[in-house]
């Protein structure tokens, strides 16, 4: 199972594309994997015969574990070395000289009163298959002579080999899931109230909710869960900002091939204000805070299946209008087009969420875990307000929003939070509408 991104653990294998027997070269297909993020389709890394699938559909698989086992080798020449000569001077000698130097460095660090059965290293030829395959998993020299071999003069065959991966890995899922029972049944932080039974009546559509949506609405519960949510909200004065947008939105386009709207303003005022903040840009991992390097920002998109997810802006901090406005849109037309890749949905340090695209003025968003923030952004409206002016008050039109900020209240408190929120509105308020695209 590869590695899908920083945070994803784990993948549910929804589709083999392939069976055993099967012959396959490079980059075809092998199956497609789902996360909490984003569903992938994973190519082979080598030309090969595929051996032995490990875990069927539907089975949820931790990172780095093995699925699946491609023989890469010619059969003839597979059967061929099996057949050779195990007393052949120039195989001992190699196997020899080898498999000492292993032994040696194994046996350096080796348990004196192990009672694992062992045979002398020198006198067991191992095919190249067979060591390969060993190698990959982590097999010591003194393990793999531990293993009854069913070829001639008790040799281990490449199906001895899988047979004793297969065995070793249920023995030690048996045992990891033995130790981890009393945490789970005494860790208050994992218990969860059963929801209310709920009875359908006369009339009523019961849908059962698709793969994504329960995966939404398990992070979203754990996060309520996690978090200790409280929410700031402060209003912003964005007129400099909108007549400047309005101005330069066409000649933007025309030099640059990009739309630009709200949302890189937005991304560039909290980019600045986190760099200013950095306990906002952190995760917290049990009794210790995680200040992160980067400033990644998310931004929810929402799919024309209904679903949402949040591809990431990477140092959105070192990136100006432009770079932003590009960055932006061409993430949100692959998260609508179902084309994001891992990597652009994974490592956000803070996350941004438009409501105003729905002409909400105002909102609390539950917190992206592992972050500490979230920032929403209302519609920006007309309303007469207060200003100062030479002459003294005046009532003008002026374009306001609403901005509103969940934080984690385990490490961010409200004065942080408030001073974090100002400051976001301070920079979008001060735009210099003088600046030139």
């Amino acid at each position: 199972m590869p590695k899908l991104g920083e945070s994803i653990l784990e993948g549910t294998i929804t589709k083999w594309f392939i069976k055993e027997g099967d012959t396959i070269e490079e980059d075809d297909m092998l199956f497609e994997v789902a996360t909490d993020k984003v569903d992938s389709e994973i190519p082979s890394p080598v030309d090969g015969v595929v051996a032995k699938i490990i875990h069927p559909e539907g089975t949820l698989v931790p990172v780095g574990e093995i699925v699946a086992i491609i023989n890469t080798e010619d059969e003839e020449e597979q059967t061929s070395e099996e057949t050779q000569d195990v007393d052949s001077s120039e195989e001992f000698s190699e196997t020899e000289s080898t498999d000492s130097k292993i032994q040696k460095s194994e046996s350096e660090d080796a348990d004196a009163e192990s009672t694992q059965p062992t045979r002398e290293m020198s006198n067991r030829f191992y095919s190249p298959l067979v060591r390969t395959i060993a190698k990959e998993e982590g097999i010591s020299a003194k393990e793999l002579e531990s293993i009854e071999g069913s070829g001639a003069n008790g040799r281990v065959q490449k199906k001895d080999l899988l047979d004793y991966i297969e065995n070793r890995t249920k023995s030690t899922t048996a045992a990891k899931s033995v130790e981890k029972v009393p945490v789970t049944k005494t860790a208050p932080e994992v218990q969860r109230k059963a929801a209310p039974p709920v009875t359908a009546g006369e009339g009523d559509k019961v849908v059962e909710m698709d793969r994504i949506r329960k995966i939404i609405a398990d992070h979203m519960v754990m996060s309520k869960q996690v978090s200790p949510h409280v929410t700031s909200v402060v209003e912003a004065d964005v007129t400099e900002l909108v007549l400047w947008r309005n101005k330069h939105k066409e000649a933007f386009q025309e030099k640059y091939g990009e739309k630009i709207t709200f949302m890189p303003f937005f991304i560039e005022a909290t980019a600045a204000a986190l760099a200013e903040f950095p306990l906002v840009n952190s995760s917290v991992d049990g009794d210790k805070i995680i200040y992160r390097k980067n400033i990644n920002i998310g931004v929810a998109v929402a799919k024309p299946d209904g679903n949402l997810i949040v591809p990431v802006v990477r140092n959105a901090e070192q990136k100006n209008l432009v770079g932003l406005s590009k960055d932006l849109n061409r993430l949100a037309n692959a998260a609508r087009t179902n084309k994001l890749s891992p990597e652009e949905i994974t490592g956000g340090t803070f996350t941004i969420t438009n409501f105003g695209t729905f002409r909400n003025i105002i909102g609390t968003p539950i917190i992206n875990q592992p972050q500490v923030g979230i920032l929403a952004t209302g519609s920006i409206e007309k309303k007469p307000a207060v200003i100062e002016t030479p002459a003294g008050d005046a009532i003008a039109i002026r374009h306001k929003m609403y901005l509103s900020l969940s934080y984690d209240h385990r490490v961010v408190d409200g004065a942080l939070g408030g001073a974090f929120l100002r400051r976001i509105a301070d920079i979008l308020e001060q735009f210099d509408s003088k600046r030139s695209i």
